[in-house]
């Protein structure tokens, strides 16, 4: 299974993503309609990009009460079901990263659903901070992160500094 991840410390806040992924969507560069969102921190320069992450128990498939949000248990996606959704908002007041928003009229939710796939944010992303990979190479990521930090304290324990 395939995810998106994303590397804040890569992006560089030019928002091509949100451009590839509204245009995708909706044939218009509107970064309204996008299902990501760049958030800038000007005191320290710091761009941190934020997408849905097709949660394990999805909050707003629960709270939907017409099963308008359904994971799909192949490919891990909360899939949206447009002609289901009556409009309640409920979904956005659930998700706890507050990716599924009202498109720019106010009249529908859109939310992430991997371009079931085929992710376009990807694929315009030059710094690689929004890459699709297997959950796998996310873990070895992780775990090659940790290993580094714990590395770089070993070293600063051997010259006597305490980190």
């Amino acid at each position: 299974m395939k995810v998106l991840m994303l590397d804040p410390v890569k992006c560089t806040g030019c928002r091509a993503c949100m451009d590839a992924c509204s245009f995708q969507k909706t044939g218009v560069f509107n970064p309204f309609d996008s299902r990501i969102k760049i958030f800038t921190f000007l005191e320290d320069l710091t761009f941190i990009p934020t997408v849905c992450t097709q949660c394990e128990k999805p909050y707003c498939a629960e709270v939907c009460p017409t099963a308008a949000l359904v994971k799909n248990p192949e490919t891990g996606i909360v899939e949206f079901i447009k002609d289901k959704c009556i409009g309640c908002k409920q979904c956005v007041v659930a998700c706890p990263w507050g990716s599924i928003k009202m498109d720019h009229s106010g009249k529908e939710i859109i939310k992430c659903d991997n371009c079931f796939g085929d992710p376009a944010c990807t694929k315009v992303c030059k710094p690689e901070a929004i890459t699709y990979v297997e959950v796998e190479d996310v873990v070895s990521f992780k775990q090659r992160g940790v290993a580094q930090a714990y590395r770089e304290i070993g070293k600063e324990m051997a010259k006597g500094v305490n980190p």
